[in-house]
């Protein structure tokens, strides 16, 4: 309540004799409850802001966490909240369904669970995408089978079947026609039929397995579509995509109007999700997460850096833009995959280059 550092143990003697410190201490006799239901509200909300920033959506150890928010010097003390130990502050915050909280060897983990609006509206966004991704290829792969079938049936020659018809008066007898190379083929099968039997070489053999070659050869094709797509659907995608050297914007509320949707240039990336940025309005420089931050897509004709997917690092030029999808289409400019075009590239996967 005092708000005042003591440099050593003389001063905080000193301190609490003094008439201000005494006077503060009426006042909380007063009311003890409310101070103390601030300090705790004061404590949790710096802790779980300190935890959401630095760590959001990982996990990561409980005491860690609290050794990085008590280096501040202007910190809250734990002496001063409801909770005696930090044990007891994890075990509420996991009840209220704040954080996750599990016990190990190593202590208490805990792993933030994000609730904000625009992190779950990014979140379904992403799933939609993906979705749409596995129902297009779904739906050309059924496309590719249907024409597979199509060309299988054209040929195949269709037979029609008719009714026999005989009058009653008529004196004629059905007769059935053999063609005669039918029947020199027969016999000379029957004729051959023994030197097959006894002498069984690779060479007679052949003809047994040349006749499905035509339908091994159309299920080996619809084969390696669907061996492919399932490939393409099984492909990891990176979860951080930040690198140097990109134009980034910041949609994150919780640093003020000062900083909301202004744009920047990341400068450094640490512990794989953690980067460096520079404003370009003001030239300051902050430390945020991947989560506070989202791409900016360019003017059509401008340098754009590929960020995740089988062709990400490589630099392009924006195509064209498809508002509907969400989606850009490009044209790598360098690599080994230069004069390749993409399309249908997420807005997630692209971000406009420094030095365009």
């Amino acid at each position: 309540m005092c708000q005042k550092q003591c440099r050593d143990e003389n001063g905080f003697k000193c301190h609490t004799m003094s008439e201000s410190h005494q006077r503060q201490l009426l006042l909380f006799a007063d009311n003890s409850s409310r101070y103390l239901d601030q300090f705790s509200q004061d404590f949790k909300d710096e802790y779980l802001l300190l935890l959401k920033r630095r760590f959001n959506g990982r996990r990561v150890n409980a005491n860690h966490v609290y050794q990085e928010y008590i280096s501040d010097r202007h910190h809250i003390h734990m002496n001063s909240t409801q909770w005696e130990t930090l044990t007891e502050f994890v075990k509420y915050i996991g009840r209220e369904g704040i954080v996750k909280a599990d016990e190990t060897e190593k202590g208490w983990f805990v792993t933030y669970i994000d609730r904000d609006p625009e992190t779950e509206e990014r979140r379904k966004k992403k799933v939609k995408m993906a979705a749409d991704d596995e129902e297009r290829q779904e739906r050309l792969l059924m496309d590719q089978v249907e024409r597979a079938k199509l060309n299988a049936s054209k040929d195949s020659v269709p037979t029609t079947s008719t009714e026999l018809m005989r009058h009653e008066d008529s004196e004629e007898r059905v007769t059935f026609a053999i063609p005669k190379a039918l029947v020199m083929k027969k016999k000379t099968d029957e004729t051959t039929l023994p030197n097959a039997l006894t002498s069984l070489t690779g060479k007679d053999l052949h003809p047994l397995k040349k006749k499905p070659q035509k339908e091994e050869k159309k299920r080996s094709a619809i084969a390696e579509l669907m061996e492919e797509n399932e490939a393409k659907k099984k492909r990891q995608r990176k979860d951080s995509w930040v690198c140097p050297g990109i134009i980034v914007k910041i949609v994150t509320k919780e640093l003020g109007k000062d900083f909301y949707k202004q744009k920047c240039i990341i400068v450094d990336v640490f512990d794989t999700y953690g980067v460096k940025v520079k404003l370009l309005s003001s030239k300051k420089q902050l430390k945020l997460d991947q989560s506070h931050l989202e791409t900016v897509i360019p003017k059509v004709g401008r340098q754009i850096k590929i960020l995740n997917g089988p062709y990400a690092g490589n630099d392009a030029t924006l195509q064209c833009l498809n508002v509907e999808k969400f989606s850009v289409s490009v044209k790598i400019s360098s690599g080994n995959f230069k004069g390749r075009v993409l399309d249908d590239l997420p807005y997630e996967d692209v971000s406009k280059l420094v030095n365009d």
